[in-house]
């Protein structure tokens, strides 16, 4: 359970990989819940920041950047703006909204590696790690791929294999492979910053186990992980992309600190502190995020999805117990994996929903209510287009929709749009009125142990309850027969409405604000970030929110029904794409070869004469844009070489290698220089030019 009242709330969100679009497996794994939690904690009138921001310096941004041959940052300007657009339309309340290509980030990160070696808190190693000797770079962990050697899954990355969950190191995956050119990689030493989680595991234990109220499966996956021992981690790589190493820190150090950036999940963390420093400043008081970060009487809650906990569970807190001025997380409510019709959601399959699509096509408060009622917090769940349309026509449309409308349309015909005198209240009545009153403390109970589809389950008992409140009192009969029975009905049918309104609010917004202005309930407090101050909020909808005589204004539909139609257009779509997918990845894999040509005797084969070189100067031939002028050592002699590979690979890339020379060729001129042989190379299905290269020594007989 969480701590009782709080002098605040920080409430954070994981940061989306700005690489791609949201779509609801993100939502239901932290998105939803974590916004469904700060709602109802500003409705309980707390000091609540809800912050997230992209996760931009990952090494997903880089592997999309080379995949669409375009620039890391050009990959971020493009989703960042996207993400936070479907944020806002969906309804995430986040009080600041960052990204980690700020300057604030880059500060704050460099500061905190800054403090952290300054304490040695960091061990300094050199090791051999994989290397790519096709695109010549230390490759980081998520640029290398093989067999998990836990479970035996053939995809796992090289920090964690995402079907079992085991953290891993590139080196332990069996038969590794780049996964930027699918080279086999090679070891080669470099230097490198480490957390020594190893030496910190008795401190993170006994942290755990004062820890209460946690998920068992997340529990049970960090136990594991000390099962198994915790070893010490990387926290720096050799990219081309992300937060710098202090060059003060390297110089420190004595290590060459160029090409060396802070690991991803060092530095994204961090990223909700430097976005908490965005927002304070933004409020007009820049020290006020020391508040929520380094006073003890903070409660700090990370809304995760299970595939990050041994970051936010282990890594994180570890960081901050080093550094020694934060707060340490109560809690991380983590959530499984969501399904889709039953499988995987699988975005390089076309696998999924997309949160911008959707928006196009229905409101916001649907997919919040059907996502909500059944997110995956403590198994995976499942999310189908058709029980989506039986939420929204059973639940919202005939339970919630139907009691306030049938309720509103009762008061304008027999009470004069006014709320109608409560008197000489019944048994029945009564039971109606103490449920009502017990249901604020009931639901609360749930978000408090994060029990979001349980909270989302007793908020719509209350609606559940009005309606068989409505049709067991009849007030179509007692208006005539007992007009003060047909008035106490209507009263408290309307006293249910305001509650709802208020109740609803952490599921369905835009809903439950269209049903405060309907019953013209203004003061009190809503969900939203900086809102009008109210003295009346989440445990004040248990009692009478309207005044007996309270003029409330004409019924609006709420909700909608679904046809079948609309919700076949959706399966349709989903199907669709995914078959574009398998036939794009059957093309892709079958994508047209060069015809071979015919076939030649043996004695045509041996006429040619290979041998190996070493390429020891290559340069630009004036004038010519597609041609390389290359000197190359055979042994035996030197030869010139023009080769039109210039629009494939710059001088240095051939420099220094070994190739393959057809060394009988016959000379021949261009652009006034004459060429003595032709350096072999490879052309790939899409145009791009390899060189061929071999160990054998300069002169060697190729057969």
């Amino acid at each position: 359970m969480a701590t009782k009242d709080p002098a605040r709330v920080l409430i954070t969100a994981a940061l989306p990989y700005a690489n791609g679009p949201i779509h609801i497996g993100h939502l239901a794994g932290a998105y939803l819940p974590a916004d469904l939690y700060a709602r109802y904690q500003r409705l309980q009138g707390r000091d609540v920041a809800f912050i997230c921001g992209s996760d931009e310096m990952g090494v997903a941004i880089m592997m999309r950047s080379l995949k669409e041959d375009t620039t890391p940052q050009e990959i971020v300007d493009r989703y960042h703006p996207m993400i936070k657009e479907s944020f806002d339309q969906f309804g995430m309340s986040f009080d600041y909204y960052g990204r980690t290509t700020s300057e604030v980030h880059r500060e704050t990160s460099q500061d905190f590696f800054r403090t952290l070696a300054k304490k040695n808190a960091f061990k300094l190693s050199t090791d051999e790690q994989l290397y790519d000797p096709e695109a010549e770079m230390f490759l980081a962990d998520r640029f290398v791929r093989g067999t998990c050697p836990v479970c035996g899954y053939e995809e796992a990355y090289g920090d964690q294999c995402e079907k079992c969950g085991s953290s891993l190191s590139p080196t332990e995956l069996i038969e590794p492979r780049s996964a930027l050119t699918d080279a086999t990689p090679v070891l080669r030493e470099t230097t490198h910053w480490y957390l020594p989680l190893g030496d910190l595991q008795p401190e993170l234990e006994a942290w755990i186990d004062t820890r209460e109220g946690w998920k068992p499966n997340v529990k049970g996956q960090v136990k594991s992980w000390f099962t198994e021992g915790l070893r010490d981690r990387a926290i720096t790589r050799d990219v081309a992309w992300g937060v710098p190493v202090p060059e003060d820190v390297a110089d420190e150090a004595g290590v060459d600190g160029k090409g060396k950036v802070i690991y991803v999940w060092f530095d994204a963390p961090i990223g909700y502190i430097s976005a908490t420093k965005e927002w304070a400043a933004q409020t007009g008081a820049p020290e006020r995020w020391k508040e929520y970060w380094q006073q003890e009487d903070t409660q700090l809650v990370h809304f995760i999805g299970k595939d990050n906990i041994v970051f936010h569970c282990l890594m994180f807190p570890a960081m901050l117990m080093e550094h020694g001025k934060y707060v340490l997380p109560e809690n991380v409510p983590a959530n499984e994996f969501l399904n889709l019709e039953g499988e995987k959601l699988s975005t390089s399959r076309g696998w999924a929903v997309w949160l911008h699509e959707y928006l196009e096509e229905f409101p916001a408060d649907l997919l919040r209510y059907a996502l909500a009622a059944t997110l995956p917090e403590t198994k995976d769940a499942d999310f189908s287009w058709t029980d989506f349309q039986t939420r929204v026509n059973s639940e919202l449309a005939d339970v919630l929709g139907n009691f306030v409308n049938r309720t509103m349309t009762f008061a304008h015909r027999f009470f004069d749009g006014q709320v109608p005198p409560l008197k000489q209240v019944n048994e029945e009545e009564q039971a109606v009125l103490n449920a009502l009153e017990e249901a604020p403390a009931r639901i609360a109970q749930a978000y408090e142990a994060y029990r979001m589809r349980e909270a989302v389950f007793e908020t719509m008992q209350v609606a559940r309850l009005g309606n068989k409140f409505f049709n067991d009192t009849e007030p179509w009969h007692t208006r005539k027969t007992e007009p003060q029975r047909a008035a106490n009905t209507i009263h408290i049918c309307l006293q249910l409405c305001a509650a709802l309104g208020v109740l609803l609010d952490p599921v369905v917004p835009d809903s439950a604000r269209k049903l405060r202005s309907m019953l013209h309930l203004t003061d009190v407090r809503s969900g939203e970030p900086e809102t009008a101050p109210s003295e009346r909020g989440w445990m004040e909808a248990g009692s009478a929110l309207l005044q007996e005589g309270h003029e409330v204004g004409e019924a609006v539909i709420l909700f909608s029904k679904l046809e079948d139609d609309r919700i076949k257009k959706q399966i349709d779509k989903l199907n669709k794409r995914a078959e574009e997918a398998m036939e794009s990845a059957v093309d892709e894999k079958q994508k047209a070869y060069e015809q071979a040509k015919e076939q030649i005797e043996y004695d045509d084969f041996v006429k040619m004469d290979l041998r190996v070189g070493t390429v020891t100067l290559a340069e630009p031939v004036p004038k010519a844009d597609k041609l390389l002028r290359l000197e190359v050592d055979l042994g035996y002699e030197e030869r010139q070489v023009v080769a039109g590979i210039a629009e494939h690979m710059e001088p240095e890339e051939i420099q220094g290698k070994k190739v393959v020379v057809v060394a009988n060729l016959k000379p021949r001129k261009l652009f006034g220089l004459e060429s003595q042989g032709m350096v072999l190379m490879s052309e790939d299905r899409d145009g791009a030019l390899r060189v061929i290269t071999t160990a054998g020594e300069n002169g060697a007989v190729v057969r």
